[in-house]
């Protein structure tokens, strides 16, 4: 799908203060600001697992000031923060604190192998001392947002009112939108459809607690946990099997994608949608061949419904992240 819109492209309007993007995965952190230049010293390393609850916070404000270093940008001229994380999210005296499965090893307990004992990691509030305006978003709804302004769901310039973004990473993420209405819920944590029970797989141990949730089936690091046995040491490792040609890793593969299809199948039917976007790492660099999967698992299934709407890879593409992180504030 093409798009008039170029990512490279964008920059603040002249007179404009920076603004800084945060992207918080389960994986890594990754930090840029935007200013008149467009968007500018990106920096990134892995998510931070170790130390007091507030870890993550202080990786967040270290990072951003590397990424304003390199920019050669003043911390203190930065007007705001849009902060994109992995959820869910815990709402306590007024603040954000995170509580991500693949971030928080208390949730699920030491049998998940996170090297901390958090329940959830202090976020908003840290990042408050030091700036006066911060925008914290689930990332999957941040990346919705910024997909409709810019990337795949949206038509002529006009975002869609009936849609989705969901992305396979290493967790499994969604934004909803229904009747031109964004969904959050009570804590902004709407659209944790990744946390669906599907299966009663012993295997399965999601960051949650969950056994035999969407995400501990078939997220990047539930691939890791529980195909390395089998010699697919992670994600990368059983799709470049499959594309050399073994069977069993192929088999593998359209079993992930069943568990997946069905997800996105429960999506359609419950909410009525138009349109798909589609992006995180798993999916992303795997596109071509788990999109044409991904829609054969829809194909003939209640037509009535799953006809009107179509998968799409996310405009946006790698840098949804950033961009979610971005349309929080611009």
């Amino acid at each position: 799908m093409n798009h008039n819109f170029e990512i490279s492209e964008f920059k603040l309007p002249s007179g404009a203060a920076p603004l800084a993007c945060v992207d918080i995965g389960g994986t890594r952190v990754a930090v840029s600001v935007v200013d008149t230049q467009g968007m500018r010293g990106r920096v990134a390393e892995p998510t931070a697992r170790q130390g007091a609850a507030d870890a993550v916070a202080l990786q967040v404000l270290r990072l951003l000031e590397q990424s304003c270093q390199v920019a050669g940008i003043a911390v203190a001229d930065v007007a705001a923060l849009g902060v994109s994380a992995c959820g869910p999210f815990l709402l306590r005296n007024g603040m954000l604190e995170l509580a991500a499965p693949n971030v928080c090893g208390g949730i699920a307990g030491p049998a998940r192998g996170l090297p901390n004992d958090w329940q959830s990691a202090l976020l908003e509030a840290p990042l408050r001392q030091v700036f006066p305006r911060v925008r914290v978003e689930n990332d999957a709804i941040a990346a919705l947002v910024a997909e409709q302004r810019w990337g795949a769901l949206q038509v002529n310039g006009q975002a869609l009112a009936h849609c989705a973004y969901v992305t396979w990473s290493t967790g499994i993420g969604v934004g909803l939108c229904v009747d031109g209405h964004v969904l959050r819920g009570k804590n902004g944590n709407a659209g944790h459809a990744g946390h669906q029970f599907v299966s009663d797989n012993d295997d399965a141990l999601c960051g949650c607690g969950n056994i035999g949730d969407v995400e501990g089936l078939v997220g990047g690091n539930a691939i890791a946990r529980r195909f390395a046995p089998s010699g697919y040491a992670d994600a990368a490792a059983l799709f470049a099997a499959a594309l050399a040609g073994d069977a069993k890793a192929t088999a593998i593969i359209d079993e992930l994608c069943r568990v997946m299809g069905r997800m996105l199948y429960n999506l359609i039917v419950t909410l009525d949608l138009q349109r798909i976007s589609i992006g995180g790492s798993v999916f992303w660099n795997n596109r071509d061949w788990l999109l044409p999967r991904l829609q054969s698992v829809l194909q003939g299934k209640l037509s009535a419904l799953t006809e009107g709407c179509e998968l799409v890879a996310a405009g946006l593409g790698e840098r949804v992240g950033d961009f979610a992180a971005l349309a929080l504030v611009v």
